[in-house]
């Protein structure tokens, strides 16, 4: 099976990566496309994601799946607290019987530097950069924006301005601390790095 990376964060919580070399066939024998998703490639990360959710808890109901309004996918009966990611060949997902959760991952590429002021504040990215706020080394951007995205996920009700709501600081080996503006919390992140890939969650 190609699990490329999976973690028992606690007793009730787990999360997994898996890198997609199946064909769209082998999911859809198991997870049905609950969304209308036309496009070949999306689709097949759909279906990986959820299958994933099944195999980090085998009694997952992935056919109870619900959509919110904010476009977070939820179980209504709140048996499962669940995040999903997907990026390239790669499907991310984290679940939790007893906490809120969420997952980015992503693929450093080098157009993040344009956009780096969309969600970073200059005295925000100077934390990170011994205050040279022209640092553009974009798999330091590439994380800073997959925490915020698992901040998002993990908060779940949409409406959240990147650089205003979400401030980041104190970088630690795989942990970054964050401060929540929206419901004024502080929200551990939890990352890891893996070559080409950025991986970051939250479970609180």
């Amino acid at each position: 099976m190609p699990v490329f990376f999976q973690q028992q964060i606690n007793e009730h919580t787990r999360l997994g990566i898996w890198k997609i070399e199946e064909t769209e066939e082998f999911f859809s024998q198991n997870v049905p496309v609950q969304q209308n998703v036309s496009h070949p490639k999306k689709r097949l990360q759909h279906l990986a994601g959820r299958f994933l959710l099944q195999f980090l808890f085998p009694d997952f109901p992935y056919e109870l799946i619900q959509i919110a309004d904010t476009r977070k996918p939820y179980l209504a009966d709140a048996k499962y607290h669940f995040s999903i990611s997907h990026c390239g060949d790669y499907a991310a997902a984290i679940v939790s019987r007893d906490s809120r959760v969420g997952i980015d991952i992503e693929i450093p590429v080098e157009k993040i530097r344009l956009i780096r002021w969309k969600f970073l504040q200059k005295e925000e990215l100077q934390r990170f950069t011994q205050n040279d706020v022209e640092f553009d080394d974009h798999h330091l951007l590439t994380l800073l924006w997959s925490c915020k995205e698992a901040v998002f996920k993990w908060y779940g009700d949409g409406e959240v301005d990147f650089r205003q709501h979400i401030q980041l600081s104190n970088r630690q080996e795989e942990t970054i601390d964050c401060f929540f503006g929206k419901n004024e919390s502080k929200p551990i992140i939890n990352y890891r790095i893996f070559g080409g890939l950025v991986l970051a969650w939250i479970v609180s």
